[in-house]
């Protein structure tokens, strides 16, 4: 088969920080649901990290601050000794690889269950999850989460603040802080699920404390160039409902760019409509942006042309997320303008094991006595396990 090469500006060098990346291209995390029950990650997940360190940045999957925050089983932690070590593992696999790590840090808040972390969830209010979660037993009714007191807060603050310097000692090169899709931070934002009449809810500079509380915390415990923020504009899931977004994102911005950190991370981003046109006019730092291509599995260019227009509309970075789980090599691809794998979406998460995360082959190398440049082919039994 032939491919035909063309120049894309995703595949250019570019600076994050203290961090000279490869190219513009950032593998976005997405939860695959293959740590051990303690949270553990194990040596599959070194292998499923390191296969795609040709992306510029990697960004790892969704890991807990604290045992509260956990959301479904198999998702991985940063709170305890083994879980840094895990962690180590990984970081070493990628960086012998030549890649570059940032660990996103989650805390569930109302989604999640004590079938699966033991614990009652926490939320700004008691206001639950309006469906069902996954459980080590199935899908099972959401639980009212225990609404945070003013204790329960600063508690959380410092968890985010320690699970970020267990990152670095983890290897990790920085934390990305998720306040996207209908997560804890998130949960404060937005309107449906913050009732509170203190500090912390209300006013939208009430509904935003405590995302930059956390934002500062985690910034002077690593320092500002080792942390990112996601924001997920207008986003629905797990039940959110937002106020308009241009309520409060303008103010939680601003908040944030105050404290500096490395990039913003918009997830969703379409450069057409208002939210990514108003985060890049307020952000002044690195621009990440995850471009919303719909349901199911990745376009067949993986996103390359929806990357390019947000690259061309003022974004630094892109991230994709469906087109890295399938294509190991997806920046080798894009750059051949190979054909992609299609995804396994019913391996995505809860299966664990191999299947759907490190079998998925690679571009095989050039035959014995091919020219330079010569035409890769997709060989499965290349695929590195």
């Amino acid at each position: 088969m032939t491919h035909t090469a063309t120049p894309s500006p995703l595949l250019e060098p570019a600076r994050l920080g203290a961090l000279d990346l490869p190219n513009r291209l950032v593998m976005a995390p997405l939860t695959r649901n293959r740590a051990d029950a303690d949270g553990v990650p194990g040596p599959l997940m070194a292998t499923y990290y390191a296969q795609r360190a040709t992306a510029g940045l990697i960004i790892a999957e969704a890991t807990t601050p604290n045992a509260v925050g956990r959301t479904y089983p198999g998702t991985p932690a940063i709170h305890t000794a083994a879980q840094v070590a895990g962690w180590r593992r990984v970081t070493d696999a990628v960086r012998a690889a030549g890649g570059r790590m940032f660990l996103q840090l989650q805390h569930g808040g109302r989604v999640g269950h004590p079938d699966t972390s033991g614990r009652t969830p926490l939320a700004p209010s008691p206001v639950p999850l309006p469906e069902t979660i996954h459980t080590p037993g199935g899908r099972r009714p959401a639980v009212v989460p225990r609404a945070m007191t003013a204790d329960d807060v600063r508690a959380t603050v410092t968890d985010f603040a320690r699970a970020a310097r267990n990152a670095v000692e983890a290897g990790f090169a920085g934390v990305e802080v998720h306040a996207a899709n209908g997560h804890l931070l998130h949960q404060f934002i937005a309107r449906g699920t913050n009732l509170r009449t203190d500090a912390y809810g209300g006013t939208v500079e009430g509904r935003v404390r405590f995302p930059v509380e956390v934002v500062r915390a985690v910034a002077e415990a690593i320092g500002p160039g080792r942390v990112g923020v996601r924001v997920s504009p207008g986003a629905t899931f797990n039940g959110i409902e937002e106020s308009p977004s241009d309520e409060v994102y303008p103010a939680l911005v601003a908040a944030l760019a105050r404290i500096g950190p490395v990039y913003l991370h918009h997830e969703f981003a379409d450069p057409e409509r208002p939210p990514f046109r108003t985060l890049r006019a307020a952000w002044p730092g690195t621009l990440i942006a995850n471009p919303a291509l719909g349901a199911g599995g990745p376009p067949p260019d993986g996103g390359r042309a929806a990357g390019e227009a947000l690259l061309g509309a003022g974004a630094d970075l892109v991230s994709l997320g469906r087109a890295f789980l399938a294509n190991p090599d997806l920046v080798e691809r894009l750059r051949l303008g190979a054909p992609l794998n299609a995804l396994r979406e019913r391996h995505m998460m809860y299966v664990g094991g191999a299947t759907g995360y490190t079998d998925y082959p690679t571009l095989a190398p050039p035959r014995a006595g091919s020219a330079p440049g010569g035409d890769p082919v997709a060989d499965p039994g290349t695929a590195r396990h």
